[in-house]
């Protein structure tokens, strides 16, 4: 394993020093190897490993690239991992979202356009007073994603689109234990939209918190 390790340090250092940039292919393995003073079968296992996490595409019968290195495909790795998150650790997950939740939603007060908030309102509108808790949920996660989308920053978009899956169950079963938690829902919405169409950064930013922290206190009491 220590001379897996070695191996990915140094491919690392050829793509961070400039010597590798993204979409470049690299040398054939046999050259490589000898450059870079390693077996054959460690600069393997270096690009295997290099793969799985998206910094470099092996495409059959042309050779291995570098790849975009765009963070909203390094961050894909992320969503993995977080799949494997367990019960007792998705109150951490919220909480990490409602710091950076509500910050990506003051970012996008400035940034968003009408056709943007128009919408993000003609979805509210679409659900009705009384949808269901799936199709509500649904509807949450393309509410914000939206909104954070709208900031203008593809890390924060990413990160936050990769921590949105174990927060989904909790929402789901709040949505079915609280009796006001639909309506509730609904209301912040159109409290966090009023406040972006608003353009007031503070206000949009205060209803984030405010929405994100009401499930995050509800699961607390529950648990």
């Amino acid at each position: 394993m220590a001379v897996t390790d070695e191996a990915i340090e140094k491919i690392k250092s050829m793509i961070v020093s400039g010597a590798l940039r993204p979409g470049d292919r690299l040398p054939r393995e046999s050259e490589l190897a000898a450059e870079l003073g390693l077996s054959r079968n460690s600069l393997r296992e270096a690009v295997r490993a290099l793969t799985l996490i998206r910094i470099l595409d092996v495409r059959q019968g042309d050779g291995t690239y570098v790849t975009s290195l765009d963070p909203q495909l390094l961050l894909e790795a992320l969503s993995f991992v977080v799949d494997f998150h367990r019960d007792d650790t998705v109150l951490e997950f919220l909480a990490v979202r409602r710091i950076l939740e509500p910050a990506a939603t003051e970012m996008a007060a400035s940034r968003i356009s009408g056709t943007e908030l128009d919408a993000l309102s003609a979805e509210l509108d679409a659900l009705g007073p009384e949808p269901s808790v799936e199709e509500l949920v649904a509807a949450d996660l393309d509410f914000h994603r939206g909104i954070v989308r709208a900031s203008g920053n593809s890390v924060l978009c990413s990160l936050l689109d990769g921590l949105s899956g174990p927060t989904t169950r909790a929402r789901v079963w709040r949505g079915l234990t609280q009796e006001d938690a639909v309506s509730r829902t609904l209301r912040e919405h159109r409290a966090i939209l009023a406040a972006l169409r608003d353009g007031d950064g503070e206000a949009a930013r205060s209803w984030a918190t405010v929405h994100v922290a009401s499930v995050e206190q509800w699961l607390r009491a529950t648990l």
